[in-house]
């Protein structure tokens, strides 16, 4: 089964960062019509914020974590080389 993409001329272009979510501001609905309730949708934009908050945060530990962890192993071998040289 193929994968499709969500395509609307109206989405967020490039990727998803908090500010941007938080900047958001989704269109009113007309009186007569059924929609959102701007409450609901405003509680949303705020856990999106949140969850995606702590996830960037995770990663950028992470990623910290990974490049300390480069480091390490780098001065390792280094060490390693030098005690093995002839």
């Amino acid at each position: 089964m193929a994968m499709t993409v969500y395509r609307s001329r109206h989405a967020l272009r490039g990727p998803f960062t908090p500010d941007r979510i938080a900047g958001l501001a989704l269109p009113l609905t007309r009186r007569w019509r059924r929609g959102y309730q701007v409450d609901e949708v405003d509680a949303l934009l705020h856990r999106l914020v949140f969850e995606l908050q702590r996830r960037t945060r995770e990663r950028d530990e992470m990623r910290a974590e990974n490049q300390r962890i480069k480091g390490a192993l780098r001065a390792w071998q280094a060490e390693q080389r030098t005690y093995q040289a002839p």
